[in-house]
């Protein structure tokens, strides 16, 4: 009897205390099974929004210099990278044959004009036969038959003709001898601007051979310290925020490889109008004009652009890991959001033949209501043992944050971004 009364008395001890324990047990496997969630606050600050691009840079002007004449090359006085001034002579091509040409243009030149000097003596001559012969005449007419008067006539007409031709020859001479110096001046490659040799075309002895084609030589930059030209394509999606980014004169920054620590400033100076399509994209060319004092930026180099397009100042801010976040687990969410948890509102997810043939047959507005939708979002937040979603309407988004320019949040809430492991 005793044996049972101390079974009875130690099991409801027992009870009692599991009684007791079954509270603290049930609350510590909840807290250790909880899920944690990793959170950043909402800040505020400025944001800037940026188009990245690609470009070549390209001196402002590249003037190509060639040769008029053929020859051997003789003399070389320039090489690259050299720096040269207008008129100076880089080049000189073997000029014996043009010389000689010029003699022999200055010899028939001479026997030309001695040429019509010796017309304009025998015209003279003839003039005065032909006044004595009508003197004589008016004398008496039986001393010059009409006969020998016609032939003094027609010799004044014929020697007159010879001078015309003689001064024409002369003409003709001049110009060959014209022709024959330019040539000779041709020899002289000289340079037709101030610049920096970039490239050079032709060795010492080289051939120069021009009878068909004008032969590129040297190919000279001026003003490269002055300003350099960055070339970069801008896709069809992102050109009409770089027209908005030139009319309020934004600055442009970019990078080059050669100097990567090293952010350079220029400013857009032209969007050109001619498309360049490749495998259906469509590319708009952009110039950028930068300074180069320092000669660091040089023809070729590849730059990584950065197009300031637009901004805004003191506003709400979002992690953009806010935005992307969306919960794994639907029992992790309240009941009234759970049909947000998959991000079906805003995210991009497959969709059927029937949602794309819809999609291609909408209006020019219905497209443009889309695309405003987007904007719509949602965060979530930790709302007791649950998360709630909050919808946001973002606006101007870079890096790392995005602007909230609408939505039941504040400066300092804090919005989830992912769970802790």
């Amino acid at each position: 009897m005793k044996a049972v009364l101390k079974t009875v008395i130690v099991l409801s001890l027992l009870g009692v205390a599991a009684a007791y324990a079954y509270k603290p047990a049930k609350q510590y496997l909840a807290d250790r099974n909880k899920v944690s969630w990793e959170t950043a606050e909402i800040e505020k600050g400025d944001i800037t929004r940026y188009v990245n691009s690609t470009g070549t840079i390209e001196p402002v002007l590249s003037v190509s210099i060639g040769s008029f004449v053929s020859g051997p090359i003789v003399e070389l006085n320039v090489d690259f990278n050299d720096y040269v001034k207008e008129g100076d002579v880089l080049a000189r091509v073997d000029p014996r044959l043009f010389k000689a040409n010029v003699d022999r243009d200055e010899a028939t030149l001479a026997t030309r004009q001695a040429e019509l000097e010796r017309v304009e003596a025998q015209l003279r001559q003839s003039l005065n036969n032909y006044m004595r012969g009508k003197k004589l005449r008016g004398d008496d007419k039986d001393f010059m038959s009409d006969r020998e008067m016609d032939a003094l006539t027609y010799e004044v007409k014929s020697l007159q003709a010879q001078r015309k031709l003689a001064k024409a020859s002369i003409q003709q001479a001049a110009a060959s001898l014209e022709t024959s110096r330019a040539n000779l001046n041709y020899c002289e490659v000289t340079a037709p601007v101030d610049g920096v040799v970039i490239d050079r075309k032709i060795n010492p002895g080289q051939t120069l051979a021009a009878q068909f084609q004008t032969p590129e030589l040297f190919i000279i930059a001026p003003d490269l310290r002055k300003k350099m030209h960055v070339f970069a394509s801008v896709d069809e999606a992102d050109i009409g925020l770089i027209q908005d980014a030139k009319d309020a004169d934004r600055p442009v920054t970019f990078t080059v490889d050669a100097h990567p620590d090293e952010v350079f400033d220029g400013e857009i100076e032209q969007i050109r109008v001619s498309s360049v399509a490749t495998s259906n994209v469509v590319t708009y060319p952009v110039v950028i004009a930068t300074k180069n004092p320092d000669m660091k930026l040089l023809p070729g180099m590849t730059a990584s652009i950065s197009f300031e397009v637009d901004s805004t100042t003191d506003v709400p801010k979002i992690p953009n890991a806010a935005l992307r976040f969306f919960p794994d687990d639907v029992m992790l969410v309240r009941e009234s959001d759970r049909h947000l948890i998959d991000g079906s509102a805003w995210k991009s997810k497959p969709k059927t033949d029937a949602e794309e043939d819809e999609n291609a047959n909408q209006t020019a507005t219905e497209k443009a209501a889309a695309e405003k939708k987007k904007n719509e979002r949602h965060v979530w937040v930790v709302d007791g043992d649950h998360l709630k979603a909050v919808a946001v309407t973002i606006g101007l988004t870079e890096n790392r944050f995005t602007e909230m320019a609408k939505g039941d949040l504040k400066v300092g809430d804090k919005v989830v971004t992912g769970k802790k492991d």
